[in-house]
C-alpha cells in the first residue's frame, strides 16, 4: 500500500486538523514534539504522511501531486486557483472575505466609481470587482498591514479577511461589503482522487461523520 501524503497549513489549521483526524482515530505522535526539526511525520499503521507547509504553498502541492490531500482557508483556494478537487468544509477557521474602509467610501462603492483597492488577495478582489460587480477598479497588492492602506491614502478601500472586526473598528474603518465566507476546507489531487478512491472516500465520509 503506497503512503496517502497531507499537506497541513502550519499553525491553528494544522493543530485543528490534527484533533479532527484523531476523532476518526488518525494520529501522529512525533508531530506533537514541540522541538522537532522533521519536515515529514509518519504514521505507519495507516501508511500516512504529514507535512506542514505555509497556506499558499499547500494548493500547489496539492495540485502537483507531492500531496494527496491538503488542509487550508477557502481564501486560500480562491487566491490560487489551483486545479484540485474542494472535498469538504471543516467548519473551523471561519471567517469572512470583506471590503472593508471609512464610511464616506460606501458612496464610491455604490456609484461604480474608479477608486483604489489595497489587497493580499489581488485575484479575488479583482473577481469580485470585475465578474462581479462590474466595478473598474486599481487594484493594489500589498502584504503587510492592509488597514494602513485607506488611512495613509493609499486606497479607498481595502479587501481582507475580517475575524472579529476589532483592528477595522480600533482604526477607524468598518465592513462596506462582504465578499464571501470563509472555513477551513479539505481539498485532494485529482489523480489521487481516481487512484485512490476508497481510501479518501472512506476518510471522508468519516470525517463528515464527526464534523
Amino acid at each position: 500500500m503506497r503512503y496517502l501524503t497531507f499537506a497541513l497549513c502550519k499553525g491553528r489549521l494544522a493543530k485543528k486538523t490534527m484533533e479532527l483526524l484523531e476523532k476518526v482515530g488518525i494520529t501522529c505522535e512525533e508531530m506533537k514534539d514541540p522541538d522537532t526539526r522533521k519536515l515529514i511525520f509518519v504514521n505507519e499503521e495507516r501508511k500516512l504522511k504529514f507535512f506542514l507547509a505555509k497556506g499558499p504553498d499547500v494548493p500547489t502541492y496539492v495540485e502537483y501531486g507531492a500531496a494527496d490531500i491538503g488542509v487550508v482557508g477557502k481564501d486560500v483556494i480562491l487566491e490560487e486557483n489551483r486545479r484540485m478537487y474542494e472535498v469538504l468544509d471543516l467548519g473551523y477557521g471561519k471567517c469572512r472575505m470583506c471590503v472593508c474602509g471609512p464610511e464616506s467610501a460606501r458612496n464610491l462603492l455604490k456609484k461604480q466609481e474608479l477608486i483604489r483597492v489595497a489587497t493580499k488577495y489581488p485575484h479575488i478582489a479583482r473577481n469580485y470587482f470585475y465578474d462581479q460587480k462590474h466595478q473598474t477598479v486599481e487594484i493594489i497588492k500589498l502584504n503587510g498591514s492592509i488597514e494602513l492602506a485607506p488611512i495613509v491614502g493609499l486606497s479607498e478601500v481595502i479587501v481582507d479577511i475580517v475575524e472579529t472586526g476589532s483592528t477595522l473598528r480600533e482604526n477607524g474603518l468598518k465592513v462596506l461589503e462582504e465578499i464571501c465566507p470563509l472555513s477551513a476546507r479539505m481539498v485532494v489531487n485529482q489523480v489521487s482522487m481516481k487512484m485512490e478512491n476508497d481510501r479518501i472516500g472512506k476518510l471522508i465520509q468519516e470525517l463528515k461523520a464527526v464534523l
